[in-house]
This record gives C-alpha cells, sequence and structure tokens, in this order.
C-alpha cells in the first residue's frame, strides 16, 4: 500500500516537510499530504477498511513521532477520517455528506464549500488543497457512473451511491476553477405524512392527490430549482397500484419509487468520439415498446416532450413528469415550447389541444421565504377555448406575510371549485366527499394527521 520511495535505508518515512514549530493546523496539513504521498491509492482501496485504518494510524504515529509533533486523540482521530474520506470517498465534503441535515452541498472552487441546512445555505470551513484535488474527486464520481469529464467533455451530470444529484462543471467553461453541486436525497423516501407534518400540504390536498393517482390521472409537477418536485413525484409513486408495470426515465437516476415493480432508464452522454449518445426521446421510444402501464419522466426537458403527450393520449394513462416553471401557466408555456422544438412544424392549436387531452393535473410546488417548501397550485386542466388551455385552481397556498424566524407565513385554501374529473374518479373507485372542495382555510396540520379516506383508510 505505501510505495518505498518515501522511505529510508532503516525503513523509516523521510518527511523533512515537518518542522518541529509548526501549528497543530499545519501539522496536521502536512502529516495528511506526507500520508498520501507514501501511499499507492488504487490498492488501499481494495484492502478492508479495518486494516487500512489501522495501517493508517501506525504510519501518522510514526510521522509524528519522528518529527516530536505530538497530536491529542481526536486530532489524530480527525486526520485518520480526512485520510479515509481521501481514499474512499469525497475528501472534505464526505463529512457533509454523512451529515443528515445538510440538504445541499456547493463547492465553490477548492477553497469555498456552502452546504445547506434546513433552508438556509452557510460557509464551512472545509477546503480542498487545490484544484487538482477536486477535479480529481469529480472525476472519481463520473468514473462510478461510466461518465467522463475533461477540457473535451467539461460538465457533467452523475449521482452517488446514495441517489444524491452532482452537477459539476471545470475549466475552460468554470473561469475561478472547479466547481460543484451535491444535491442529496434521504436514503428513505420521504412519506407523505411526513410532508403534511412539515406543512408542506394537507390532509385534504394529499386525500385528493391519492384519488388520482390511484385513477390514472395524467400529472405534471412543475416548480423552480429545488421546489421539491422530485420530493413530490416520489411520494405520488407510493399510491400506484401494485399489480402496474412502471418505467422510469431521467437523465441521472434520482427517482426513488416507493414501489418494486420499476424499470429505471438512464441517458448516456456521447462519447469521446461523440458517438454513442443515448437521450431521453430514444429510452421514450424503446419504453412504449416494454408494456409500461405508466411511465414516470424526471423532467422533461427538450423535444421528448411530444412523445411523452402522445404516450399519455395513447393508452399510458397515470403517467406523470415534472418541469422547470414559475407557475401552472407557464408550465403548459413550457411544454408547448418544447413539443415546437421536435420541427415539425405543428399548428399552435394542435399542440395546445393535444396538451390539454394529454394532462388532467398541474401540481405546483415552490420553495417559499426562509426555505420551507409548499405545494402552492393544484390546478385541474379543463380543456381549450379558442386557442386557449383552460385551467382552475382547486388548492392553493396564500402568503399572508413573514413570522418572526424569517420563514414565510401563510395558508392553505380550498378555492370552491368542484373538479370536472370527480365523475372520472368515482368511477374507478376513488369517490370523495363534496364538501372537500368546498371554498374554506385548511388546516395545514389535522389534529389527527391526514385524514382518513371514505372507508377508514389512511392516505
Amino acid at each position: 500500500m505505501f510505495t518505498n520511495t518515501n522511505m529510508n535505508g532503516n525503513g523509516r518515512l523521510n518527511n523533512p516537510q515537518i518542522p518541529a514549530s509548526s501549528s497543530p493546523s499545519q501539522i496536521k496539513t502536512n502529516v495528511h499530504k506526507r500520508l498520501l504521498e507514501t501511499m499507492d491509492l488504487a490498492e488501499a482501496r481494495r484492502m478492508p477498511v479495518e486494516q487500512l485504518q489501522a495501517e493508517c494510524s501506525r504510519r501518522v504515529d510514526m510521522l509524528l513521532t519522528e518529527q516530536r509533533c505530538p497530536l491529542s486523540a481526536p486530532e489524530k482521530q480527525q486526520l485518520l477520517r480526512e485520510v479515509l474520506d481521501e481514499i474512499f470517498g469525497l475528501g472534505p465534503v464526505e463529512e457533509f455528506l454523512r451529515d443528515p441535515m445538510v440538504s445541499d452541498v456547493l463547492v465553490n472552487g477548492a477553497s469555498l464549500i456552502y452546504v445547506e441546512r434546513f433552508g438556509r445555505l452557510e460557509e464551512t470551513t472545509a477546503s480542498f488543497r487545490d484544484d487538482a484535488q477536486l477535479i480529481q474527486v469529480i472525476q472519481r464520481i463520473a468514473g462510478t457512473v461510466g461518465r467522463r469529464i475533461d477540457e473535451s467533455c467539461p460538465m457533467l451530470d452523475a449521482r452517488l451511491a446514495d441517489g444524491s444529484r452532482v452537477n459539476a462543471i471545470i475549466p475552460p467553461l468554470a473561469i475561478d476553477g472547479p466547481a460543484m453541486s451535491i444535491r442529496r436525497f434521504g436514503t428513505i423516501p420521504i412519506s407523505i405524512e411526513k410532508l403534511v407534518e412539515l406543512e408542506s400540504l394537507t390532509g385534504e390536498m394529499a386525500m385528493f392527490l391519492e384519488a388520482c393517482v390511484r385513477s390514472k390521472i395524467n400529472i405534471l409537477v412543475s416548480g423552480g430549482t429545488g421546489s421539491g418536485k422530485t420530493t413530490l413525484l416520489n411520494v405520488l409513486s407510493r399510491w400506484i397500484p401494485p399489480g402496474e408495470r412502471v418505467v422510469t426515465i431521467e437523465d441521472a437516476a434520482e427517482l426513488q419509487m416507493q414501489r418494486k415493480h420499476v424499470i429505471r432508464l438512464e441517458t448516456r452522454p456521447p462519447n469521446i468520439e461523440g458517438k454513442g449518445e443515448v437521450t431521453q426521446r430514444d429510452l421514450l421510444r424503446n419504453t412504449l415498446r416494454m408494456r409500461p402501464d405508466r411511465i414516470v419522466i424526471g423532467e422533461v426537458r427538450g423535444a421528448e416532450a411530444l412523445d411523452m403527450l402522445q404516450a399519455m393520449n395513447t393508452g399510458h394513462e397515470g403517467s406523470m413528469t415534472t418541469v422547470h416553471a414559475n407557475n401552472p401557466r407557464d408550465a403548459l408555456r413550457r411544454i408547448e415550447n418544447m413539443v415546437s422544438m421536435t420541427g415539425l412544424n405543428f399548428p399552435v392549436t394542435a399542440i395546445r389541444q393535444q396538451t390539454a387531452s394529454a394532462l388532467d393535473l398541474l401540481i405546483q410546488t415552490g420553495r417559499m421565504t426562509g426555505g420551507r417548501r409548499k405545494v402552492i397550485n393544484i390546478s385541474e386542466v379543463t380543456g381549450t377555448e379558442g386557442e386557449a388551455i383552460c385551467l382552475q385552481d382547486i388548492f392553493t397556498y396564500r402568503q399572508l406575510g413573514i413570522d418572526g424566524e424569517g420563514n414565510a407565513r401563510g395558508q392553505f385554501e380550498a378555492c370552491g371549485v368542484r373538479p370536472q374529473m370527480l365523475d372520472r374518479l368515482r368511477e374507478r373507485g376513488s369517490a370523495l366527499p363534496d364538501d372537500l372542495f368546498h371554498r374554506r382555510i385548511l388546516s395545514a396540520r389535522p389534529a389527527n394527521g391526514v385524514p382518513a379516506r371514505p372507508g377508514g383508510r389512511h392516505v
């Protein structure tokens, strides 16, 4: 595991770089650097963790003893942890991935790392040694998912083993050095009960969404970056009946479908010769031959929007997807623009008619002031009138101000509109009480949790 080129004739480590007068932080930095220089990282990764840790501990003791640089037990343990993170993990950011409270890790160059906790960004004291170490970590991530990042392909979308989404960009596109962002997802998918507890929506809204999913309503979830679209899509998948076959399509796999019968597909970027690319549209066309009952697309971004609408209109009811948009009306405009990207010159009226025929329900998520996520609109697509697609709000969230902690303060409301799809829900066995939609303010956190559906079964 350790190279012989760094040892003297007595089998001791040559280490002239650690002066005895160094500060504890300098000692740790220098020992860390010297230890890594004497290690064969490829061989070290093949060793059992316990054996590797024991060997690293022995080498650290040797370095410190020879240079008369004592470290306390906690400092030594921290040093060993940093070495192991360098070998098996992502270096300085690995400690944040162990923290369940961290939802995002943002690396703005080697010397500046931010994390998000409870919806708020904070600067950390952690840093990479230099840009080379950061690029090495990024390339390690790319290698684990069969992708690459270099000067000819300086951008990366990938995922970690725990499902966290990684985006990285390096020079020459990144002017101030490599940048990386990690969007974390819990190892245990969040439940609808937890969303109600967090006041992201109400029990009545959850009851309605469950009925829609079970009744094969086509759903589009829209929202901004970090607004909770993927989380909500995972929650909705819980209500897909177990006898149905689901195929998911994503650029970087991050969905955590809460069911067993799922086929997961992921796009592939072009190779170094610019060949071999597999797009979401390619996967969607192949999916139609895989006998899916429902298709779930992580996010529509381009021409695959047309194939998605056609699939929803031709026997794949109950399909779901997400799109970046500020409100339900903008979401429909984005779908229209993406269909136009196919280059088939469809009339605008035909695109809107097909969109209105395919999509039944729009769910708008938002990241409010203070970082909390809310379902701020549940809207029904009721058809077209002339060239316009008609929408009606069923439930909304109205922000009223800011509380003393800097968080958004508001209320959920039922809009007093009876959805046109109610008869369709009843036909498919999901009857809902009529008073569910009466105009009123909804309780954000019911006294007994999520209210029961008709028949006593909880959402």
